[in-house]
Formats: structure tokens, C-alpha cells, sequence
């Protein structure tokens, strides 16, 4: 992130215009539009009187050209800034999970059906294949034809119906990419939906046909988003996103954030979290509260050996408060201060949207996440030294 990135732009620059992409909850669209008409969004961006304005297009690559670890950094050295200026000192935290979700539609195996359907053929028109039959609108009717079927033996032969089609489809796809130029990009994006579509054929095919139960690990969800996982929370709601962990500080700064794979579990975490803060700030925290959900024995006993002397899980799961805090009164208080991260992350998402990544692929995601937690953080900061 030194001297000039993408399309002219300046790191500072990128910087300043993905803070107020995400605390005037703009798009890219909105974002150029500010930048073109708004003289004081021209002024906090560094551009000039008679400076020239970034078009839509060059916003976007800019703002999406920086990895996520730079932001992480970013949030790191806010955060060591704030504990030199007294502002939080990271002595109390509080860590607790969420779900950010990906930017897609309600996941069914028709609607994935003819996703692969449907944009597999938008491409093969592009690129001008012959021979190719389309089978869009034949894919659409038989997915609303299995979204209102009543009976399982009607939706079943209509499932078959359309995984014929959808073979058809990825029949042409593989056909296409003898013909064309294999190290292009189109190639490599038609190669992937093919990897895809077979991927979703092959869950419809264990789940409709053979009545089998598809692991949560083994789906795919989206072949946008193919990375986004399957979260069940609390045995009710599902959401189709990824799980992050975050420590927040009594300040209400984020001091951490973890983008996780899958579903783990929240008590195999608090212990990778309090290290975490040790090797941020060079010390464990002396206070630590965390969610029900993270707590067990094994886990009290390796955070205590961290240096944490007073530790409090809001739901005790058979632990005695005087083995987990000083006092019944420290821990009240210590339970009362863990409430606070909730309005953290709500804050978070309401303010900043982090409840839904508009960006795609992994990388992009988590740059997102970090992106939108430094613009908190920054906020956070200005408004305690002010």
C-alpha cells in the first residue's frame, strides 16, 4: 500500500473512499456520483480543485485491490493508537460469534439447477458455440413447477426432468472448451462452472433421487459464491455466510476479528481469541467475558494460565463463580459488561453492513468484514478523543 495503486489512485485515497463507502452506506454507483457532484467529498478524498474525478469502474478496482490483511493491519495499529492515547488499553474484553452472510439467494437444488443452466447458456451465446440448444425457459418451468409440486413423486420426476437439462447444458460447456482458447478467461470461468454444475448435480442426485442426507460441508450453496458456508444457529435459524469471532474492548472498539471456516464450535475458540490478544498487545487482558456458548472447564483452566485473573462465561454450564471470578459481584459485573458486545455487532451491521458482504469471492469477503470493522473503529476513536 505504498505510493500509487490502481488507476491513479493514492493508498490514502482508497482508504478514505472505502471509509465513506461504508459509513454513508453508499454503492459504487452513489460513491462516484458524490465524488463527481459533492465538493466536500472531493475534499476528504484528497482530490484537488480541478482534479481528476475516479470513474465508477476505477472506484470499484481500487477499493477491491486491497487485500484484507492491510485493512487488518489498518485496525491493528487503530487499535495500538487508542491504547497510547489511554483510549482503550484492551484490559477487559469481551468476545462473542456472528454471521456475516454472503450476497445470495435463498439456496434450493432447482434454483441451483438453473442457475447452472441459465448462465452457463448466457456464456455459450457469448462466445458463439454451434449447435447450442437453449434450455433456459424449459429449466425455469420445471424449477416453479418443483417450488409449488405437491407431491413428492411429481416434484421427484420433475427434478429428473430438469437434471437432464442441466446435463445437456454442461454437455455443450465441456464441448465448448475444446474450441476455445484454453488459458482465456472465459475458459476458465466456463471450466469452474462446469466443476460447479457437476458438484450440484451430484447433491441433487444423493438428496432427491437416492433420499440421502448431504452433509452441511459437502453442499455448495451458490456457484456465485461457491465458498459460502452453511450456518445453523442456535438449532433454528439458518444462514449462508461465514462465522466470525470478535473481541471488543470496553471503549465498544472491535480489537479483533476472525473470519472462520465452517461451523466450529464456540468453545473451541476463547482460548485462540485471549492468545490472539496476547500477541497483540504483548499481555493478556485481565478481565474476560464471553458468551455461554464458549464455555467449558478445559477452556477456564488454559485462559487462567494465559494471566487472565478474572473470567466469566454468561452461561456457567456447571463451572462455580468462585472458580471463574474473584467475587459473585465480579463476575455480575463482568456478565453485565459481556451484554455489550451485542449492541457491538448490532451496531456493526446496522451502521457499517456487516449483516450481508456485497463483494464476491473469499478474499473480497473478508476484506469486507475487515474493511467495515476499521471504518467502526475509526469512528469509535474519533468520537472518545473528541
Amino acid at each position: 500500500m505504498t505510493g500509487v495503486s490502481t488507476q491513479g489512485l493514492t493508498a490514502e485515497q482508497i482508504i478514505r473512499l472505502t471509509f465513506l463507502k461504508h459509513y454513508e452506506h453508499l454503492t459504487y454507483d452513489d460513491l462516484s456520483f458524490h465524488l463527481q457532484e459533492t465538493p466536500i467529498y472531493q475534499s476528504f478524498c484528497r482530490i484537488g480543485i480541478g482534479g481528476k474525478i475516479p470513474s465508477r469502474s476505477a472506484v470499484a478496482s481500487a477499493v477491491k485491490s486491497v487485500p484484507w490483511e492491510v485493512w487488518e493491519g489498518l485496525s491493528l495499529h487503530l487499535n495500538l493508537y487508542a491504547a497510547a492515547r489511554g483510549v482503550e488499553k484492551g484490559r477487559e474484553v469481551r468476545v462473542d460469534c456472528t454471521v456475516v452472510e454472503s450476497d445470495i439467494h435463498k439456496p434450493s437444488d432447482s434454483s441451483l439447477l438453473y442457475d447452472c443452466v441459465r448462465v452457463i447458456t448466457r456464456i455459450l451465446k457469448v462466445i458463439g458455440f454451434r449447435g447450442l440448444h437453449d434450455r433456459t425457459r424449459a429449466a425455469k418451468r420445471r424449477m416453479l413447477e418443483i417450488m409449488n409440486s405437491r407431491g413428492w413423486k411429481k416434484r421427484r420426476g420433475r427434478y429428473q426432468v430438469l437434471m437432464r437439462l442441466a446435463r445437456e447444458v454442461v454437455g455443450y460447456a465441456e464441448a465448448a472448451l475444446d474450441e476455445i482458447d484454453r488459458e482465456s478467461v472465459t475458459a476458465e470461468h466456463l471450466r469452474e462452472l462446469v466443476r460447479l454444475s457437476h458438484m450440484v448435480l451430484e447433491q441433487t442426485e444423493r438428496r432427491v433421487i437416492h433420499g440421502e442426507t448431504v452433509p452441511a460441508l459437502e453442499k455448495i450453496v451458490s456457484i456465485f459464491e461457491p465458498h459460502t458456508d452453511i450456518i445453523v444457529k442456535d438449532r433454528r435459524d439458518t444462514y449462508y455466510g461465514h462465522k466470525i469471532c470478535l473481541t471488543a474492548g470496553r471503549s465498544n472498539m472491535v480489537l479483533d476479528c476472525r473470519v472462520l471456516d465452517g461451523n466450529p464450535a464456540d468453545s473451541s475458540l476463547p482460548v485462540e481469541m485471549i492468545e490472539r490478544q496476547e500477541s497483540i498487545y504483548g499481555r493478556a487482558p485481565l478481565k474476560a467475558a464471553f458468551d455461554g456458548g464458549f464455555a467449558s472447564r478445559g477452556n477456564l483452566e488454559e485462559i487462567r494460565k494465559l494471566g487472565v485473573s478474572d473470567v466469566c462465561f454468561s452461561k456457567k454450564r456447571g463451572l462455580k463463580v468462585e472458580d471463574m471470578c474473584r467475587s459473585e459481584w465480579v463476575y455480575r459485573k463482568l456478565w453485565r459488561f459481556r451484554a455489550g458486545v451485542e449492541s457491538v455487532i448490532s451496531w456493526l451491521k446496522r451502521c457499517f453492513g456487516l449483516g450481508r458482504c456485497m463483494w464476491r469471492s473469499r478474499e473480497s469477503f473478508k476484506s469486507y468484514v475487515h474493511s467495515s470493522i476499521f471504518t467502526a473503529n475509526l469512528v469509535t476513536l474519533a468520537t472518545l478523543i473528541i
